[in-house]
């Protein structure tokens, strides 16, 4: 049993840090002592949903105790965890969409309390926490020389993004590519278009400065999008200029505002592929003459993540030098400090925050 301090949400916009208890792992299942957990946009929407629970779903840490039947992993394995578990059996998971498992195995909250009682954990993993029970299914071992920091935003930003573009998009070399929103995500779709060999990588937001971090990451162009572009379709204008007149062969929409939901259409040739990343989950109006023609529109989840298979490959990328992580990772800051993190993450200061635990 470990005891240590957690960021708690209270589902109504609230959090607090205060400790919380875990107990021993059982069948099947890891202690973990977290290291590092990323700071993502998801965490802070969720302290308005979903009542009560330990924040965070992307982090790495270290193996403090296994539970009986875990064969993957001994104590003192640096791991990094994964949201979107995989049952392994299930209908989805046996025809290969693991990210989309019927089942999505998960502790009971019990292994967690606040105060003498259960907590739920985002996600099933809780990983803004200094101690965490999951699932073996949700961990994957690492070469510990890769630092915590970098290793923790590898389980949802870079795998969402490098993911939409390897694994939904499978974007060849010599292919065009517009990235709408130049956030975490969007610097991630970059990095996969840049690895993938595509020119030209256009980068489209409407704050100049993220615009040049972009070109850090791979961008080759910029467009500067007005606020008051509706659907950003003078953007699109500019990047058919930079694209022949015809359009990009493929645009990831990365900016989470549900009105652009339809902006990457606008921004592909015909017959080009427009990918959704970012998740948008509300009702749109769509004018369907920006599907014509032959167009495709997809929306990928969590780059189609296969953590067995993924994992290792964007480490492998990273350990080579092609796909930067230190660098994205803009600041650390103490869980203490995640309501700066917060601040600073909605300011567009940061690549990426990251929380470090002691």
């Amino acid at each position: 049993m470990k005891t240590g301090p957690a960021a708690i949400s209270d589902g109504k916009g609230n959090f607090i840090i205060e400790d919380v208890t875990v107990s021993d792992p059982q069948v099947g299942e890891i202690l973990v002592r977290m290291k590092a957990a990323g700071v993502c946009h998801t965490d802070f929407d969720s302290m308005s949903v979903g009542g009560k629970q330990i924040m965070g779903h992307e982090g790495a840490g270290i193996v403090e105790a296994v539970g009986p039947e875990v064969n993957e992993v001994e104590p003192g394995d640096h791991v990094i965890l994964n949201w979107a578990i995989p049952c392994g059996s299930c209908f989805q998971c046996q025809v290969g969409n693991q990210v989309l498992c019927e089942e999505h195995p998960e502790v009971g909250l019990e292994r967690s309390t606040h105060g003498g009682n259960p907590v739920a954990r985002m996600f099933r993993l809780g990983t803004m926490s200094a101690y965490s029970v999951v699932r073996k299914e949700a961990v994957t071992k690492i070469d510990p020389s890769i630092p915590m920091t970098s290793a923790s935003i590898v389980g949802c930003g870079v795998m969402t993004g490098v993911g939409s573009v390897f694994n939904a998009a499978k974007v060849e070399a010599g292919t065009s590519v517009a990235v709408l929103g130049t956030g975490g995500v969007g610097l991630n779709v970059i990095q996969g278009a840049r690895i993938s060999g595509a020119w030209p990588i256009i980068a489209v937001d409407v704050n100049p400065e993220r615009l040049k971090m972009a070109l850090e990451y791979g961008a080759t162009h910029m467009v500067q999008a007005d606020k008051d572009d509706e659907g950003l379709l003078g953007a699109a204008e500019e990047v058919k200029s930079l694209t022949g007149g015809r359009g990009a062969d493929y645009a990831f929409e990365c900016t989470a505002v549900p009105a652009l939901g339809a902006a990457p259409l606008a921004m592909v040739r015909n017959a080009g592929t427009a990918v959704q990343v970012s998740g948008i989950e509300e009702d749109l109006t769509i004018d369907m003459n920006l599907f014509e023609w032959d167009k495709v529109y997809i929306n990928p989840l969590y780059g189609k993540c296969k953590p067995a298979i993924d994992f290792p490959r964007l480490l492998n990328l990273y350990q080579s030098g092609e796909l930067k992580l230190d660098e994205l990772v803009t600041r650390t800051y103490s869980l203490s400090d995640l309501g700066q993190a917060f601040e600073d993450m909605h300011q567009g200061i940061n690549a990426k925050g990251v929380l470090v635990f002691d």
